[in-house]
């Protein structure tokens, strides 16, 4: 959702971008649902807007060939037929860039995708980029021997927050910070003040995302507000979980729709008012500055790289970890108080210019320059 006047900048820009850096930006596609395929997405975009590098995308994980999608149905047999595929082309499209710009998760995500690129670099001595996006970086460093060894591999490590920088530091590996873009333009920001009760959370229905404590905390805001509601807007495998909860809960107006596309996300922003995410593990959620982009008031725990993006009281309200009376108690009090509610939202817009594309993209340019013309 770059605007039109990046869409045609790209278009023109890359007319004399023979002797561009070229880059070879391996991530997640939008075909899978997750912060780090609109990232990848934005950055292909806005960065070939400049014609000081040129930038190709390949993706992770990609599908077999039409005859042999069955394949995807078996779960074993779908991971070593994406990973062949995945290696094979690699070594085709890794051959003539410059530099491989690696996305990447941790745990066994890491393990699957992101070494055989850095072992792809090393054998074309391309120069490397780990671009991490993962609130679990500690967990695993201490817990995969192969992750300290293949992250000194690239020539830097980036991360879109602090927290993971900290993290890194404590264990020798030096990383810096180039935030995620938002894109504010396909947001509706609705200036609120006096809030209905109607609440939303878009995160991933699993454990470490810990949505359990949004339902037990909105089973107490509907106890004094019955007419209250919450969308949960995303899948995952704790769902089943979740939704026997919501029954012995005896919640009402509580609906699981699902996975929905990123483009259909400012809708469902602008049709609520509260916006809830209580995880255990996280790094850097793009959905609280979407928030912030849509003037939707934003409760949230204290994990992880939260509390380097919102700032309790000024932007957001964070509470403690699994603490859903807390939770609850900070939505009644934004129900309760209209000034606050204008507070946050204020502030929260102010934020969402420290994320523009331009400021993000001209960082990754110089980055990338760098990386050619200094040694490691």
């Amino acid at each position: 959702m770059i605007s039109e006047e990046i869409r045609e900048a790209s278009s023109t820009g890359n007319a004399g971008i023979a002797s561009a850096v070229s880059v070879l930006l391996i991530a997640p596609s939008l075909a899978i649902t997750g912060g780090q395929s609109v990232q990848a997405d934005h950055l292909v975009r806005v960065l070939n807007q400049d014609p000081a590098q040129a930038v190709t995308f390949f993706p992770l994980s990609p599908l077999p060939p039409k005859p042999f999608l069955w394949i995807l149905k078996i779960p074993f047999l779908r991971t070593i037929a994406s990973l062949t595929q995945y290696c094979a082309k690699l070594l085709l499209a890794a051959r003539k860039p410059h530099v491989l710009h690696i996305f990447t998760a941790g745990l066994s995500s890491y393990s699957l995708w992101t070494i055989p690129a850095l072992l792809v670099g090393k054998l074309y001595g391309k120069k490397l980029i780990i671009h991490y996006h993962d609130g679990q970086a500690e967990q695993h460093i201490k817990t995969w021997r192969t992750a300290l060894p293949t992250l000194k591999m690239a020539d830097r490590v980036i991360a879109p927050s602090g927290f993971l920088v900290d993290v890194f530091a404590k264990y020798g590996i030096k990383a810096q910070v180039i935030f995620n873009i938002l894109d504010t333009d396909g947001f509706i920001y609705r200036k609120r003040r006096n809030l209905l009760p109607n609440f939303m959370t878009n995160r991933g229905l699993e454990p470490l995302y810990n949505v359990e404590c949004i339902l037990r905390a909105f089973k107490i805001v509907q106890a004094k507000y019955p007419a209250a509601r919450l969308t949960i807007a995303h899948d995952g495998f704790h769902r089943p979980f979740l939704e026997k909860l919501a029954q012995d809960l005896e919640l009402k107006n509580a609906s699981f729709i699902g996975k929905v596309p990123h483009s259909q996300m400012p809708a469902l922003y602008d049709a609520a008012d509260i916006y809830l995410t209580t995880p255990n593990i996280d790094n850097m959620p793009g959905s609280i500055l979407e928030c912030f982009a849509s003037g939707l008031p934003v409760v949230a725990t204290k994990a992880g790289g939260i509390p380097y993006i919102a700032e309790d009281c000024r932007t957001a309200l964070l509470v403690d970890l699994n603490d859903h009376q807390a939770v609850a108690a900070r939505c009644i009090e934004l129900l309760e108080n209209p000034d606050l509610v204008e507070r946050l939202t204020a502030n929260g817009l102010a934020e969402t210019k420290r994320y523009g594309w331009q400021v993000i993209r001209d960082q990754w340019s110089a980055l990338y320059h760098e990386v050619l013309t200094k040694s490691r």
